[in-house]
């Protein structure tokens, strides 16, 4: 065996939950939820995004869980939350969802930090208007995700922008052809579409392993929804310290986006900007993505936290360093 495939295969294997919930969502449909660390302990929430699972928060579970209750779960359709049928899919029931995990993990009242990468970020901003959210949620963070125009925006397709792009990306991002299993090929392709281009090996690995995954039907599915995507107006709903996390290399959800929602958030407390760090901010940068959900946890559930009052906005475009 070859030393870059011991690497591979040597890859940690992703943690272990305390204790496994299913929360019930609105239209009966049941999800997956994972809870790590110490009971009593601060509260956070990890919402994934599109064609991933709870794995793909695998470093922040491992780091956080220690001092932290982590809450982890699948979306629906992901990981180990069954498919529902097509009228399932849309980001009003992605904000039932949210809203069904945070009913039965957490107690009445109480508060936590919920990040979302990606759709698990739209998934934040489609349920910022929701009772539950504004009774659990204490501060978010929004990592490498957008609002509107993803198809549009994306760069996935190295050309001038215009309807003839947009057009060829939705039919790549929509497609239906299978994934198939994990090869050098398909880590080429991933690494290019959704990493940058200092990814280490296993980093890209351990994500190609987490996408091929995902069920063909979820995948069309999900892609079709984020293909005509506007939540403009949650994003203005957000009324809470909010931190914006991206990458400058980012094809999928490009810094635009994560410049946008700085501009539009109502509280918007920090924006980082991770240079030549691609879509996969979680396990590409995973040390950035984790100390930013420890600052808000620090800021807004410690016992010396200020008050909303006291949350200053400023914008902050930090250097990662290359295989950090």
């Amino acid at each position: 065996m070859s030393r870059l495939m011991k690497r591979f295969a040597t890859a940690p294997a992703p943690p272990v939950a305390a204790r496994e919930l299913t929360a019930v969502s609105a239209d009966g449909s049941r999800l997956h939820v994972e809870v790590h660390g110490p009971d009593g302990a601060p509260a956070v929430v990890l919402a994934h995004g599109w064609s991933c699972s709870t794995h793909f928060w695998a470093a922040q579970i491992r780091e956080l869980a220690a001092d932290h209750r982590v809450v982890a779960y699948d979306q629906r359709g992901h990981g180990r939350t069954p498919a529902v049928a097509k009228a399932g899919h849309s980001t009003e029931a992605l904000a039932d969802d949210l809203e069904a995990v945070l009913a039965t993990a957490l107690e009445p009242g109480e508060r936590a930090v919920l990040a979302g990468h990606s759709m698990g970020g739209m998934t934040l901003m489609a349920a910022a208007s929701r009772p539950k959210f504004a009774e659990h949620a204490a501060a978010a963070l929004l990592c490498s995700t957008g609002s509107s125009r993803l198809v549009a925006e994306s760069l996935v397709v190295p050309m001038r922008a215009g309807g003839f792009r947009t057009r060829l990306t939705g039919a790549i991002l929509g497609s239906r052809a299978p994934l198939g299993p994990v090869t050098p090929v398909s880590r080429k392709i991933l690494r290019y579409a959704t990493m940058g281009p200092g990814t280490a090996p296993e980093r890209v690995a351990e994500c190609a392993r987490i996408v091929h995954a995902c069920p063909r039907p979820t995948r069309v599915a999900w892609a079709h929804v984020l293909a005509e995507l506007d939540l403009d107006a949650g994003v203005r709903e957000m009324r809470l310290p909010t931190a914006v996390v991206a990458g400058t290399a980012d094809r999928l959800t490009p810094i635009v986006h994560a410049r946008a929602l700085a501009a539009s958030l109502p509280e918007c407390v920090r924006l980082v900007e991770l240079a030549g760090t691609g879509h996969m901010t979680p396990v590409e940068a995973p040390e950035a993505v984790t100390a930013e959900i420890r600052k808000l946890v620090g800021a807004h559930l410690g016992k010396d936290a200020p008050g909303r009052q006291d949350t200053g906005r400023q914008d902050t475009r930090t250097k990662l360093e290359e295989n950090a």
